[in-house]
């Protein structure tokens, strides 16, 4: 299982950042599953308004996620699903998600969750979606992980008393 190990993440108070959600569109099942464990935890920690932008597929997600970062977002999550064929396609799909929204990240110091399902079959992608049923609910993990950073960052950024 690939949530194994992971973290409790407790995060601030954070009802004042500003969040853009970057959904692709392929694999609307798994999408719609991941859009909407991301929007639930948002609004868990009371981000009531937070933008959501879809683009046509998760090569275009760090693309959109340099934008945003431009235009004053505090954190921002990408949501993706990349499902293992019969060609490279996959590897470099893949390859070039993660780099570019690693990219994004460093170069504009704001936080990028990781929120791309890299999966062999669709019943991986299914089982992470956070769907009924769903083992993980990685939407929701990315946004916690996004939103968590920015609010560490915040929290270097401001004056000590």
């Amino acid at each position: 299982m690939s949530g194994k190990g992971a973290p409790e993440v407790s995060v601030r108070k954070v009802d004042d950042l500003r969040v853009a959600v970057i959904a692709a569109q392929w694999h609307e099942k798994v999408m719609d599953g991941l859009v909407d464990g991301a929007l639930r935890a948002l609004r868990d920690l009371g981000i009531d308004e937070p933008t959501l932008i879809r683009v046509p597929g998760s090569f275009e997600l760090p693309v959109a996620a340099k934008v945003l970062a431009g235009r004053g977002y505090d954190a921002i999550v990408a949501l993706g699903v990349v499902i293992r064929g019969g060609t490279p396609h996959f590897d470099y799909v893949c390859q070039g998600v993660t780099q570019g929204l690693t990219q994004v990240s460093v170069d504009t110091g704001v936080p990028v969750g990781f929120g791309v399902l890299t999966c062999d079959t669709e019943e991986q992608a299914l089982d992470r979606a956070g769907l009924e049923g769903s083992s993980e609910d990685k939407g929701h993990e990315a946004v916690t992980a996004a939103v968590a950073t920015a609010a560490t960052l915040r929290s270097v950024s401001e004056p000590w008393h």
